[in-house]
């Protein structure tokens, strides 16, 4: 059977010249994806199946379009207006997300009638001929309106059920929610609350994140205890019971803010079955595992993401807002400078095995929105 491995990114990709062993990438001119206007195309995700397919999703103003590759990312199809959101929940990590699992694809976003924060859903399509055509929508949270904040994931597990989490409102206090779907995106459970701030509210605008290993399901979130906007990592297992649930702050300091930083991490299960994690705290960028060490300082930066492969963890992430987009395996001091000019950055890899990885980004000039996107080959300097 065909499995698709959930990956947060975009669309149509080039293989990059780099070597991750202390030599600068040879770097070609990144691919440009789509383009538009200032309403998109914006925040592209993807998910790639085990026989390299690539599908990827992006917003632009209230539709939500998807392309595929079944060249290892060498050219895409035509992106397709898949379906129409309401006042979609675009920019800073909000958007569609991408999964798939055998021949089924589930996209999910977030809208509502009134939108601009009043009001929000988790909407899900699922399509059973790999994007050919789509049923939905679903509403995920069985509270109306409820995730209105508009910030979400999903993941697939590797036997098929589709996990979502997403900033739920319905107690009048920003909390984590998961649901789960056993049959392709169609139908989803009753939802779960798996983590509620004592102190009230967790950070209100962060994105979570969400990953999946056998029966156990990790969800990256920004909390807000003490005053202090940290990151936590909650680990669960069916059948879900929030007394159970095991939540841990990652790294050893904090980061006192009396705001949100709109910017939420993303974690990856490693080969030996360790969450690696990758976060954001004051102008740094963070690295840490759940495995009780301290984290690892990578670079000043902002919204990181982390995809693992063969070669170890590898980050991306942006030096400002719009600023250079960098690369960086873990197991290397030094970092690569991917694109000069990016946002909302995304790396993802087929397995985690892969020794070739894909980093898509939004790029915003004179108030025009693109996507662009990379392939990166781990351990060739040659381009393909």
């Amino acid at each position: 059977m065909l499995r698709c491995l959930t990956a947060p990114w975009s669309v149509a990709l080039l293989f990059v010249a780099i070597s991750l062993h202390g030599s600068r990438a040879q770097a070609d001119e990144p691919i440009l994806i789509a383009a538009g206007d200032a309403n998109g195309p914006k925040q592209p995700q993807a998910a790639i199946a085990n026989d390299g397919t690539l599908y990827v999703v992006f917003g632009s103003g209230e539709e939500v379009s998807v392309s595929s590759s079944r060249d290892h990312g060498k050219s895409f199809s035509k992106p397709v207006v898949a379906f129409r959101v309401p006042n979609l929940s675009l920019g800073m990590r909000r958007g569609p997300r991408i999964t798939c699992f055998g021949d089924a694809l589930i996209v999910t976003a977030i809208g509502g009638k009134q939108g601009k924060g009043r009001d929000g859903d988790v909407l899900a399509w699922h399509s059973s001929d790999r994007g050919q055509s789509w049923k939905g929508p679903v509403q995920v949270n069985d509270q109306n309106d409820s995730a209105r904040e508009g910030l979400h994931a999903m993941a697939v597990s590797s036997s098929g059920e589709a996990w979502c989490t997403w900033l739920d409102l319905r107690n009048q206090r920003t909390e984590l929610f998961v649901a789960k779907s056993v049959d392709g995106g169609a139908s989803w459970s009753p939802n779960q609350l798996v983590y509620s701030s004592p102190e009230k509210s967790i950070c209100e605008c962060c994105h979570p994140s969400m990953a999946v290993d056998g029966d156990t399901v990790h969800v990256l979130f920004r909390n807000s205890l003490a005053g202090n906007r940290d990151m936590y990592l909650t680990s669960l297992q069916p059948p879900l019971d929030k007394s159970k649930t095991r939540s841990m702050q990652l790294g050893k300091e904090h980061w006192r803010l009396n705001q949100c930083p709109m910017d939420g991490g993303m974690l990856a299960i490693d080969s030996d079955g360790l969450v690696s994690t990758v976060w954001r705290r004051n102008r740094e960028i963070f690295f840490a595992r759940n495995d009780g060490k301290a984290e690892q300082m990578l670079a000043p930066g902002e919204q990181p993401w982390v995809v693992s492969t063969k070669a170890g963890p590898i980050v991306v992430w942006s030096t400002r807002r719009d600023g250079s987009l960098m690369l960086q395996s873990i197991s290397q001091d030094e970092a690569t400078e991917v694109a000069t000019s990016a946002r909302d950055a995304v790396v993802v890899a087929q397995s985690k095995n892969a020794t070739v990885v894909f980093v898509f980004w939004e790029q915003s000039e004179k108030g025009k929105s693109s996507i662009f996107s990379k392939a990166i080959d781990l351990e060739s300097s040659k381009s393909r």
